[in-house]
Order: structure tokens, then sequence, then C-alpha cells
């Protein structure tokens, strides 16, 4: 079993939106440190995330960029390319 988030580390949200900035907000209280990717140059999660990566969801070298800053992805919204 994989052992849980430490303080101090990184989650990744894939969507900038509100939600995502209500997500950022969340997990700085709790001291976790979050970095968005977001197609928009400006979003709502952008104001209160440590990076931002503005690229568009199929962009694999961007993606594979922003993986690698953090260490756990989730989203926050169902609409993913596939």
């Amino acid at each position: 079993m994989p052992a849980p988030l430490g303080t101090g580390a990184t989650i990744g949200i894939l969507g900038g939106g509100q939600l995502g900035r209500m997500l950022a907000c969340a997990a700085a209280r709790l001291g976790f440190k979050t970095n968005i990717f977001e197609p928009a140059m400006r979003c709502p999660a952008g104001d209160v995330a440590a990076q931002v990566f503005s690229a568009a969801y199929t962009d694999r070298m961007a993606l594979t960029a922003f993986a690698k800053s953090v260490d756990v992805i989730t989203y926050e919204f169902e609409n993913i390319p596939t």
C-alpha cells in the first residue's frame, strides 16, 4: 500500500476553474502545495496555486512536465479528452 502524502507534497490538478481553486485552497490549509494544468492563460485556481502549466490537454510534452512536478494528480472536471 502506498504511503499517504506528507505535508508539503504537491498535488497536481487538471483544470483551473472554480472547483480547482476551492481544492487548491483546501489543500493549502492542510499543508499541501498545488500545481494547476489548464489551457487558459488566466484561471481562478491560478491565483492560489504554486505553479500553473498552461497548455492544451492533448499536449503530451506539457503534461509530462506537469506530471514530473507533482506527487499525485487529480482533476476538477469530467471533460478530459481520452
